[in-house]
């Protein structure tokens, strides 16, 4: 939880600095990721939005993997590239790739929990977890994957993060209902609702919800309410559409952090000067890994063309591939958008200028 504001704080300044294209904050949600990570099981199979990367590193995700990832370079556990920042994706620690359309994980999710209970060796065992936030519980997926979940029974369990914006649209304006828990019952969910900026309250919710998932092989519905406190993300300026001093208010009153550590500390488990030399520890860790993704080259050109495609690469590929090859050619020295964006590849793009058709 501490670390995760510090990589952010990192990030975004970064990205403001033109060094980064893209980032997404997690201020204000810390409680609801961390706390719905620890309650699940390391093999459970975890479809997130775009917003989870501490569900992620609970589960072993290094930093040096999360810089990597994000600068795109060429040691990209992710996607070796192909993907834009905070996309990411780990077979090894059963977080499935994250895509930038919205609520189209749910569904999908709803899909691996019945892969799951048509496996013999996981059935009973795993289900599939689904992040969202409330503004994507109104597109018409989440509708379809709750339905396939409950009509077809399946252990998905559906987490739905009500940070109240989806991006500047505030909750009040996305449904007249009682948020998204009121839809569980429709479709005969187990249903709970919880604080999500209390780390032990979503624990205990979501420990109980896989419990009840995995028990009833059945679908779940938990709504974490919490407050989504940095901008949506590094494309948005929210203080256009809601009050700087609703945003500071938040922070001071409600902060998952800070809840937490008072917690600690009125039980004598935690001081200050352990919160401090542990800020100091992790501060000094994420900036190193930083430096050290920031200055590896990005992959050699030819791997965008690469593992795209199962089986028999397609003749329109390897046509886009050597159609690049020429440009590379003709114009790699002399247009200067190329030229300063092919020295931070590997090889330069050569290995493409030389393929012959």
């Amino acid at each position: 939880m501490v670390q995760l504001p510090i990589i952010d704080n990192l990030m975004y300044n970064v990205q403001r600095q033109g060094k980064l294209a893209f980032y997404m904050t997690h201020y204000g949600e810390e409680a609801t990721l961390i706390g719905s990570a620890a309650a699940l099981a390391n093999d459970d199979e975890v479809l997130g939005q775009y917003r989870e990367l501490g569900v992620l590193m609970w589960r072993g995700f290094t930093l040096a993997d999360m810089m990597n990832s994000s600068f795109g370079n060429c040691e990209d556990p992710c996607s070796r590239g192909k993907q834009m920042p905070m996309h990411f994706g780990s077979r090894k620690h059963h977080f499935h790739m994250i895509s930038s359309p919205l609520a189209t994980q749910i569904p999908q999710a709803a899909g691996v929990a019945f892969a799951l209970r048509r496996d013999p060796s996981r059935r009973g065992k795993n289900c599939a977890v689904v992040y969202f936030g409330e503004g994507a519980a109104s597109e018409g997926d989440f509708h379809a994957g709750m339905l396939f979940a409950s009509t077809i029974p399946s252990p998905t369990l559906f987490i739905a993060r009500n940070n109240g914006f989806a991006i500047s649209t505030p909750a009040n304006e996305q449904y007249y209902g009682d948020g998204i828990a009121a839809r569980g019952p429709g479709y005969g969910m187990h249903t709970i609702r919880v604080d999500g900026n209390d780390v032990l309250a979503v624990y205990n919710a979501v420990k109980e919800a896989r419990r009840l998932c995995i028990d009833e092989g059945r679908g779940v519905l938990v709504e974490a309410m919490t407050y989504r406190v940095g901008h949506h993300s590094t494309s948005d300026d929210s203080f256009a559409y809601r009050p700087r001093q609703e945003v500071e208010d938040r922070k001071r009153l409600d902060n998952p952090l800070a809840r937490f550590r008072l917690f600690l500390e009125a039980r004598g488990w935690w001081s200050a000067e352990e919160d401090d030399a542990l800020r100091a520890r992790l501060k000094d860790e994420v900036l190193k890994a930083f430096k050290k993704a920031e200055a590896l080259p990005k992959p050699e050109l030819r791997e965008m063309f690469e593992q795209v495609y199962g089986g028999e690469e397609p003749w329109t590929l390897r046509e886009q591939r050597e159609e690049l090859g020429r440009l590379l050619k003709k114009y790699g020295d002399v247009w200067e958008p190329w030229k300063t964006e092919l020295k931070k590849h590997k090889g330069a793009g050569k290995e493409l200028m030389d393929t012959k058709p």
